[in-house]
């Protein structure tokens, strides 16, 4: 990466904006590399997907069907699916703190499945935005691979998209991304036939390019014995009948190996042959990459010994045959680490084989993404865009390919929606990467702005201030308070953050992170944090315990009370990190994941909503804060072991002490708590904490001021 300006680009985009990115290039030009260095170096929070099982378990992550949860059958824009999906908690929380979704092999796609998961993303993140806000990075190429639709899915889907391909997805339509295209080719070292084959990938191979490459054209070609030519075909079929005849006319013994499974590990995503068969002479190609370096995915050799509990096999060039020994392939499902807060992928199954396989022969389609030295080309059945590209890009030269059937125009398939879809993608990336210092700025002053951000609050209260007044308007007093508290909202919060945001806009990138500004955002947190704890928390208390017959009204009290205190909680957590840690991208990141986290353990459940009127939920994030503090640990030691600040945890006990399972004097310190009281009297607690707090001594909190306020007089 460090020396590739495209990858470097990709990297900055992927890393440094929060703006989707489509990854392509030709065959060999690095794409497989990026994925591995961004999930090996990447700050944000990603998960990967591929379309078919084994891509999926080569990327180290799940197919897309699996972990969305999709039906097969083709997912319709116009059809509510909210049916469909029924989550566990913890997945549901992977997806509300994920940052990246890795898409590998995205060519493969179909529009209407990436479609799909937006519908899911929407559903349990940010409903309002494509992908739930989840910036994407899509790894393919258009001319390679192409999405399997059936003659019955064309016929539906054609009424909703006109090209099957994923760029089609109404989602993906809707947002900015970008289009990055590794240049570089690692593979060809041979200037003439990367020009070729990037004639017959752009569908414009000229009469002298299709004669130059037929010059290779050699229907009675056998390799010498023990080299390493390897046969594609278009076909599965065709692959396993020449495999099977080459292995049948060795005089020697045969020995099968069966691959041993534990735990869930689904026969299609399987990596290797079940039964692996073979004899002394078989020609096969290894399926892994070996951590001492002996062999390569895609490199080829012969079988030189063999028994039940040994196989030799020598590679030309090699002086020494492998000892091959049986590798495990790992099935894994996303977890989240309740200890790390990190999304890590648990090993479901397992699948242990010997990595080999027969390679006389393979499809052009399991022949996607190795190299070889030398290989017979028999691409006359093409019957996909791409096919033909695929199988000549596998070579390292064109003296390394030899043709087992002529190839015409009519077998270099080429799709006029793809290519007008790169030459467009192709014009806005200049633009986009021209434009990359200015979104990395904006990225950073975006985040800034979120933090600061109380408009989903607002709405929020307004919708449970309406349900109050529609079902519960004996509850005066209560319907009066949120009134008041939507006012004071409006006052003390919302437009205050306004004039915040105003202040943001007019200060350079460089301003930004001084650290006289760096200050203030501290200050600034400590101001929201504070006013909105005296705003709702009181108020969320007394309300929760509204009591009604009709099921309908209790419905819509709990999904309205629920989102509201769930999105109070982060917000409160949030900018309680934010008091004390100084703001970058990925401290940021990382305190909104673990608020999120932290609000998810604190939901109350949907069902069984009568509690005991002195009991925190069970469970629940402050409950685990009172009973460590019960144990004798203090305030400060309970953040250090859940992993939260002293502002959060004085927040998880106010309702404690307001209730009297605590006493304040277990707390705070009688001195402050007498000077606390004496200010509030004097200055009146209506006034709010900022004016207690800017007449205490210094060493008096926000925290401890709402505690001693919170707290029964004596």
């Amino acid at each position: 990466m460090e020396r590739n300006q495209d990858s470097r680009n990709a990297w900055d985009f992927v890393e440094h904006t929060g703006i989707s990115v489509f990854l392509t290039g030709k065959a060999g030009t690095g794409k497989t590399t990026f994925l591995r260095a961004v999930k090996r170096h990447s700050t944000k929070r990603s998960l990967i997907v591929a379309p078919t099982g084994v891509a999926a378990i080569n990327a180290g992550g799940m197919t897309i069907h699996s972990f969305f949860q999709l039906p097969l059958s083709p997912f319709l824009p116009e059809i509510n699916v909210t049916k469909r999906y029924a989550f566990s908690k913890e997945k549901r929380k992977i997806i509300r703190t994920l940052d990246l979704l890795i898409i590998d092999e995205i060519s493969m796609v179909r529009a209407d499945v990436l479609d799909a998961m937006d519908s899911v993303l929407r559903r349990y993140r940010e409903h309002n935005k494509p992908f739930g806000g989840v910036q994407l990075l899509m790894i393919g190429d258009l001319q390679q691979l192409t999405p399997v639709v059936t003659a019955e899915e064309e016929a539906l889907l054609q009424r909703y998209y006109d090209t099957p391909y994923f760029f089609a997805s109404k989602a993906l339509q809707a947002i900015n991304y970008v289009t990055i295209e590794l240049t570089h080719v690692y593979r060809q070292q041979d200037s003439g036939f990367i020009t070729l084959l990037n004639n017959i990938r752009d569908g414009k191979a000229s009469s002298a390019d299709l004669q130059k490459l037929n010059e290779r054209y050699n229907p009675s070609f056998q390799p010498e014995a023990g080299s390493d030519y390897i046969r594609l075909t278009t076909h599965n079929r065709t692959a396993e009948i020449y495999n099977e005849e080459q292995l049948r006319s060795l005089p020697n013994k045969a020995f099968s190996f069966r691959a041993q499974t534990e735990g869930t590990f689904p026969e299609y995503n399987y990596p290797a042959d079940y039964t692996l068969t073979l004899k002394v002479g078989a020609q096969v190609m290894f399926i892994r990459n070996d951590n001492n370096g002996r062999y390569y995915n895609g490199r080829i050799g012969h079988v030189t010994y063999v028994d039940e509990h040994k196989i030799l096999v020598l590679c030309p060039g090699d002086n020494k045959a492998i000892e091959v020994e049986i590798e495990t392939w790992e099935n894994t499902k996303y977890t989240l680490n309740e200890q790390t807060k990190q999304i890590e992928a648990e090993v479901q199954g397992t699948f242990k084989q010997y990595p080999l396989r027969l390679a006389w022969a393979i499809t052009i389609h399991k022949s996607q993404g190795l190299t070889f030295e030398h290989a017979i080309i028999d691409a006359q059945a093409a019957f996909a865009s791409g096919q033909v590209y695929v199988a000549l890009s596998r070579c390292k030269t064109l003296e390394g390919l030899v043709l087992a059937s002529p190839i015409g125009n009519q077998a270099i398939i080429n799709d006029e929606n793809v290519n007008e879809y790169i030459s467009h993608q192709t014009e806005q990336a200049e633009k986009s990467i021209a434009a990359l210092p200015t979104l990395k700025e904006e990225y950073y002053r975006d985040l800034l702005l979120e933090l600061f951000d109380f408009e989903e609050l607002r709405k929020e209260e307004a919708a449970l201030f309406r349900v109050l007044m529609e079902y519960f308007y004996k509850y005066s007093k209560i319907i009066g308070l949120h009134k008041m508290t939507q006012t004071d909202l409006d006052d003390k919060v919302i437009s205050i953050s306004y004039k915040w945001k105003d202040q943001f806009c007019q200060l350079n990138n460089n301003q930004l992170k001084e650290e006289k500004f760096l200050e203030r955002i501290k200050k600034g947190a400590l101001y929201f944090h504070s006013q909105l704890t005296e705003l709702f928390n009181h108020t969320l208390e007394i309300t929760k315990d509204v009591q009604t017959n009709n099921k309908v009204a209790a419905k819509r009290f709990e999904n309205t009370y629920s989102d509201l205190q769930q999105t109070l909680i982060v917000k409160q957590e949030l900018l309680s990190t934010m008091i004390t840690e100084t703001f970058t991208i990925t401290t940021y990141l990382e305190a909104k994941q673990n608020a999120i986290l932290n609000s998810l353990d604190d939901e109350k459940e949907k069902k069984g909503r009568k509690k005991e009127k002195k009991k925190a939920p069970k469970g629940a994030s402050a409950e685990i804060s009172y009973n460590l503090f019960k144990e004798g640990k203090s305030i400060k030691q309970i953040a250090k072991e859940r992993g939260l600040t002293p502002v959060t945890i004085e927040g998880h006990l106010t309702t404690y002490v307001a209730n009297g399972q605590i006493k304040i004097e277990e707390i705070v310190e009688p001195a402050k708590i007498s000077k606390i009281r004496q200010i509030a009297k004097d200055v009146g607690p209506e006034k709010g904490l900022k004016v207690i707090k800017d007449l205490c001594p210094s060493d008096i909190t926000y925290g401890e001021i709402l505690l001693v306020l919170k707290a029964p007089m004596p």
